[in-house]
């Protein structure tokens, strides 16, 4: 089987691998989540002032059971925020002191975690390592994508850069510019290192957890990307071998189409029978009625043919070969051996 025509198409096509691979990265949960905090990151710096506020972000602290992993922590005078960020879309429906939220998209239904006990979990590990009390600590959750909620939510739930708003609300100075430069310095000596290899311990930490309370099995998200990386290449591939596939039922088309016969009949009139009356007058009417009138290329019986006419069967076939098809060699036989007819035929005239 020849695959040339399949690695053209892959060399032509290369750059739909990574698009696909690039689509099925970001309909992960896990592309999601990062993504929201790096929107939560960026609006932070360009709209609160960095002298006053100072963004610490991924922040896991080590807990009696594990650890807990904090998205954005934001140290100042007017106290320390804690920040859990959401990327979800669709309704949200929610309360103060409901354990689970729902988010409605069209008829499907999700429950998930209430994000401020979510977010209880890291104030108070944070409040522990930073001995403050609970009037110098803010809980914060930023909802950001294309959600709506349905009910109605406490102050410190937020949308877009609404948690931006709330933190320029507090206006109580409840830290001093020392206690500013400790609560720093303490969160960068007592979180764990920021690593792949952290962030997956923690992953593993949740999995076991969420299985212990609910009695879910943990999943792998690794094969989930693996099958959403897979499929698109397996796609490209399907597409190349069907490409090939037509391709060799063209060029044997092509090849049944420019056979030539070598010895290419026209079907003779009946030699007469001697002696029987009437037959000659007979054979010459019948000749005379087969006889090509000026300006055709009716092949005469019983001689081989012509060049120009094995050249206009030719030039016929390959026009009838290459209606519909774009393949480029077909198409060039075709003008080459169309355009050696026509110079004959001139020839001939």
């Amino acid at each position: 089987m020849d695959l040339s025509p399949a690695y053209t198409l892959i060399a032509e096509f290369w750059y739909l691998l990574p698009l696909f691979m690039i689509v099925g990265l970001i309909r992960l949960p896990w592309f999601k989540g990062k993504f929201g905090e790096f929107l939560v990151n960026l609006s932070a710096r360009c709209f609160l002032d960095k002298s006053r506020y100072h963004l610490i972000k991924n922040v896991t602290l080590p807990t009696e059971d594990g650890t807990t992993q904090i998205d954005h922590v934001l140290v100042s005078e007017f106290g320390v925020f804690v920040v859990e960020t959401k990327n979800m879309k669709g309704w949200i429906f929610g309360g103060l002191h409901q354990r689970f939220w729902t988010q409605k998209i069209y008829r499907s239904n999700h429950k998930f975690q209430n994000p401020l006990h979510q977010n209880y979990k890291h104030v108070k590990a944070l409040q522990t390592l930073l001995g403050l009390g609970d009037h110098q600590i803010h809980s914060v959750v930023a909802f950001v994508g294309d959600s709506t909620f349905k009910t109605p939510m406490p102050a410190n739930v937020t949308q877009g850069l609404g948690y931006v708003r709330y933190i320029k609300s507090q206006r109580e100075l409840v830290l001093s510019s020392a206690q500013v430069a400790e609560v720093r310095e303490k969160v960068a000596s007592g979180r764990l290192k920021a690593s792949f290899a952290t962030d997956q311990q923690h992953a593993r930490y949740v999995k076991g957890l969420v299985a212990e309370r609910y009695g879910d099995t943990p999943r792998r998200p690794s094969r989930r990307l693996l099958r959403r990386l897979v499929f698109p290449v397996l796609m490209l591939a399907v597409g190349a071998f069907g490409v090939n596939a037509y391709s060799n039922f063209v060029s044997g088309a092509t090849a049944i189409g420019t056979k030539t016969i070598p010895d290419q009949r026209v079907e003779g009139v009946p030699e007469p029978i001697p002696g029987q009356p009437g037959s000659e007058l007979k054979t010459d009417s019948r000749n005379d009625a087969q006889t090509p009138s000026s300006g055709t290329n009716v092949q005469p019986a019983h001689q081989p043919p012509t060049e120009l006419f094995m050249a206009r069967q030719e030039c016929n076939a390959l026009i009838a070969a290459a209606i519909g098809s774009q393949d480029p060699r077909l198409l060039r036989a075709r003008d080459k051996v169309c355009a050696r007819y026509k110079a004959l035929q001139g020839e001939v005239h």
